[in-house]
């Protein structure tokens, strides 16, 4: 079972960088290496995330980053999309590289939900862009713990080039073949299917209800993504009569907070933020 980390209060460590990889044209795969004797301070459950503290031209920059790698395994990874003028995305994408150290905050944050190895569950993710890498860990996650529990993630991207992690659902959809379905939404893909061409919205949802998610009640609902689509979505699923606390939120990239105008009261099924994430 997934643990929380052991230490007391959020601390940062200098952890090096295992390696960096490139996933899109504009996003990259951060691995680090944790030391043995920080193992248990930098446990995770899925959902989680870290904070990233380095120095940049003598300018300390610090940015909250989803941890993406299953909590059932050894690693430790964050993938980091690429902004226009973001400090920390740049230089993670043009100079960051395996041997370099950061400093890392022990995890936080609480988007999961608690698993149980004896569970049979139904999970419904919608996400759009990089809203996949806290999902990614939770999916792994929870098919990996609770063997009787099924999952189906929707995901929006513009196209196969832009999709983060491209081959890595669809891998999990073949391990899982009985246990998970991946549904994806594409913007600007001709030859995309024309019932799941489009955006990831509330008229989209409308049609997944009807057709793909028509089959089983949902135990738990993952949304990541902007805050319009965001809060589109949890109207929706809370106008159908879904209960609040099943509707788990997360959103990225310095979209505007969420606060009462939209719909939220404090701590009403949010996840652990990232403001801003440049």
């Amino acid at each position: 079972m997934p643990q929380r980390s052991s230490a007391r209060a959020a601390v940062f460590h200098r952890v090096p960088v295992a390696s960096v990889d490139r996933l899109t044209a504009d996003s990259v795969l951060v691995r680090f290496d944790v030391p043995d004797e920080l193992g248990e301070e930098f446990r995770f459950e899925p959902g989680q995330h870290v904070t990233v503290r380095t120095d940049l031209g003598g300018e300390g920059v610090r940015r909250n980053y989803s941890i993406c790698s299953s909590a059932t395994s050894s690693e430790l990874a964050i993938a980091v999309k690429h902004l226009p003028g973001g400090a920390f995305s740049t230089f993670a994408m043009e100079q960051l590289a395996a041997g370099d150290t950061l400093e890392l905050m022990t995890p936080t944050g609480a988007f999961g939900t608690q698993l149980d190895p004896l569970a049979t569950r139904n999970y419904v993710a919608i996400v759009a862009g990089s809203g996949i890498t806290p999902v990614l860990s939770i999916l792994q996650t929870t098919l990996a713990v609770e063997t009787d529990s099924r999952f189906t993630l929707v995901y929006g991207n513009r196209d196969a080039d832009s999709t983060m992690f491209r081959e890595d659902p669809d891998d999990l959809e073949a391990r899982y073949a009985d246990r998970l379905r991946i549904v994806h939404v594409r913007s600007r893909d001709q030859r995309h299917p024309a019932h799941l061409r489009g955006r990831v919205d509330r008229p989209r949802l409308e049609q997944l209800l009807g057709s793909e998610l028509a089959t089983a009640p949902v135990d738990d609902w993952f949304l990541c993504g902007p805050v319009e689509m965001v809060t589109d979505l949890r109207d929706l699923l809370l106008e159908r009569s879904v209960e609040p606390d099943r509707v788990h939120v997360e959103l990225f990239h310095g979209y505007q907070k969420p606060g009462v105008a939209d719909g939220f009261g404090p701590g009403d099924g949010l996840g652990g933020f990232a403001w801003p994430s440049a």
